[in-house]
């Protein structure tokens, strides 16, 4: 494992950013749209992040399973149209295996290789999780479903300040290995604002016996307010500092825009200090802020490399 460097020299030695060679692999994440008008908004954004030549772009449930559907036909649209590997979010809630095990199929037929297998959250209206009748238990359960189906490209979700369901981190780090030991491909965490958080984390799974990929979730800030709603619910903390920075700029969103990319583009800096060099943008359907990022970190369009 490459060591952090110190961020003193880092700085001293070169201007921030200045030497990245972009030697990075990113992937971006899209929610369903509910319009026209957000779907072409997502249409959008996956034209003006094509260029970057992601490893893959995902689609994502809504809560229970809601948006089934419309997930389905983003992520074929998405793989056939746009020509990027497209992977698509699949969860245990709200159906049975042989119902989950029809959409995966669905999948494979459509030519895409690669599920985001997630437990997912429960329903509208509930609050804790459980099992649906006939259906898988969680990811690790919903994974050996799908290796038994195809030879799926297969990532998960992986919670560096532990998930709100688990009782303590060991158990998280249980819950995550049983995942990569029933087939699991790659861990993309809940975003984090800390990168030390990602370092401590990643220590910890590596002296877990984890040994598959585990890339770091980055999401761009378009809303602080909205932020904060998320992480109360996923459990990632929001340093004290950051309430600061976005004071004043409800009203001024050219400016908070520059704030976020800041933020976000140094804790990537950060993060490829120590040795990341995969990174997974939540980039809510808009491409700005995760292109000027990649921008930053070195990465091009490929046709200008």
């Amino acid at each position: 494992m490459t060591a952090p460097v110190s961020e003193t020299a880092l700085a001293h030695e070169d201007p921030l950013f200045a030497s990245l060679p972009g030697d990075i692999d990113v992937s971006f994440e899209f929610f369903p749209p509910k319009s026209e008008a957000m779907a072409q908004t997502l249409r959008n954004s996956v034209e003006a992040l094509a260029p970057l030549g992601p490893r893959f772009v995902s689609v994502t449930y809504g809560a229970g399973g809601s948006t089934r559907e419309r997930t389905h036909a983003e992520v074929v649209r998405i793989q056939n149209e746009a020509g990027i590997p497209a992977a698509a979010h699949l969860t245990c809630v709200a159906a049975t295996r042989d119902e989950v095990d029809d959409v995966a199929r669905h999948y494979w037929e459509a030519g895409v290789r690669h599920i985001v297998a997630l437990r997912g959250d429960p329903p509208t209206g509930e609050t804790r999780y459980s099992q649906h009748p006939g259906g898988y238990a969680n990811a690790a359960d919903l994974i050996g479903g799908l290796r038994r189906i195809a030879d799926f490209e297969i990532s998960v979700a992986a919670y560096p300040e532990v998930h709100p369901d688990s009782p303590h981190a060991e158990a998280d780090l249980a819950n995550l290995k049983a995942k990569f030991d029933a087939g699991a491909t790659r861990a993309i965490t809940q975003y984090i604002f800390d990168p030390e958080c990602f370092f401590r984390f990643r220590e910890q799974a590596e002296a877990a016996g984890l040994g598959g990929e585990i890339v770091p979730g980055i999401m761009p800030v378009m809303s602080f307010a909205a932020v904060q709603r998320m992480s109360g619910l996923c459990g990632t903390a929001i340093p004290e500092w950051m309430a600061g920075l976005f004071e004043g700029l409800d009203e001024r969103p050219e400016a908070r825009q520059l704030v976020s990319a800041t933020i976000a583009a140094e804790l990537c800096r950060r993060l490829y200090a120590g040795g990341v060099r995969q990174f997974h943008f939540y980039t809510l359907n808009r491409a700005e802020l995760s292109y000027a990022i990649c921008h930053m970190l070195g990465l091009r369009p490929k046709g200008l490399q």
